[in-house]
């Protein structure tokens, strides 16, 4: 089963209470959710989406015994937004989005998330839509992959590493792709080389640096007065774009009247719980070591 990272960490930052409403819009094998339920039962909601159908069916059966107080769809990240609000949910006490992949999805071959063990190379979240991670290689020029690379993996030479890439085609499997990286992509300390090609790949397939910019200013305006917005990172660009959205939601503004005198101080539409992230502990990652590079920001929309 899943291990939900950061898990007492994110329970402590929502506060579930009884009666109250969640979104998880990253519910993944279900692990945050259950423990949400859990703390605001006997009458608390949760809405959980997830883009891949595979995460929905999987928690369907982990959260099964909450019954009604428990539904679930498929969505993408910032399209949950909008489906909470067809749906007829309003307004959230708590939502979490925790942006890492689940074990079921690195560790199932078929997926084409990890290059451990081979499989077809894939890496889409929706298998319905868009291109999978090799059609974007075979179709994509030397220029378009170092861009790709560059700007979703932060890849050390990644025209270099582009090139390879390119004079290896077709790709078409996870092993494929590895070993065409694998002498020239520079590796950091233990980590393997190709791990950085393969998120940069991941990142664009989903397009997920754009959902999460686009979700970020949704997800702020779905929150209840005193409601808080828990998001788990694990990678630079990632943390980087929450870090920002949340300084510049939580920053005071100041406006002046008709004759350019008067300031007046507007308060911040909302307020950083924890300016710096929260980490998992040093005896998670020894039983968890996928936690180890998870950052934990969380921000409140103000009681009044």
């Amino acid at each position: 089963m899943h291990t939900p990272v950061l898990y007492g960490e994110v329970i402590s930052a929502l506060q579930p209470r009884a009666g109250g409403f969640y979104l998880d819009v990253t519910v993944g094998g279900g692990g945050h959710a259950e423990g949400i339920l859990e703390a605001c039962a006997p009458d608390g909601f949760l809405l959980g989406t997830d883009a891949d159908a595979g995460a929905i069916e999987r928690s369907a059966q982990r959260l099964s015994r909450f019954g009604t107080r428990a539904v679930l769809r498929q969505s993408w990240l910032d399209e949950a937004p909008a489906l909470a609000q067809r749906l007829g949910y309003k307004a959230f006490d708590g939502i979490l989005a925790d942006l890492g992949l689940s074990s079921n999805q690195l560790d199932d071959p078929s997926r084409g998330f990890a290059f451990m063990r081979d499989g077809p190379l894939d890496m889409r979240f929706d298998s319905r839509r868009g291109l999978s991670a090799a059609e974007l290689i075979n179709r994509s020029d030397v220029a378009e992959l170092t861009q790709l690379l560059r700007e979703n993996g932060e890849v050390e030479r990644a025209g270099q590493v582009a090139e390879a890439i390119w004079e290896s085609r077709p790709i078409t499997t996870t092993a494929q792709l590895r070993d065409a990286v694998s002498g020239v992509a520079r590796s950091r300390g233990r980590i393997h080389p190709a791990t950085q090609v393969f998120q940069a790949l991941r990142i664009a397939v989903n397009d997920e640096l754009r959902r999460l910019k686009a979700a970020l200013p949704l997800l702020f305006g779905l929150l209840s007065p005193g409601g808080r917005l828990a998001v788990i990172t694990f990678h630079s660009l990632e943390d980087r774009i929450v870090k920002q959205a949340f300084r510049e939601a939580s920053q005071y503004e100041e406006t002046q009247d008709g004759s350019g005198m008067q300031v007046q101080r507007v308060n911040a539409a909302m307020r950083r719980v924890n300016k710096k992230p929260i980490t998992p502990s040093e005896a998670e990652v020894e039983v968890n070591p996928r936690a180890r590079s998870a950052k934990l920001r969380v921000i409140e929309k103000p009681a009044s």
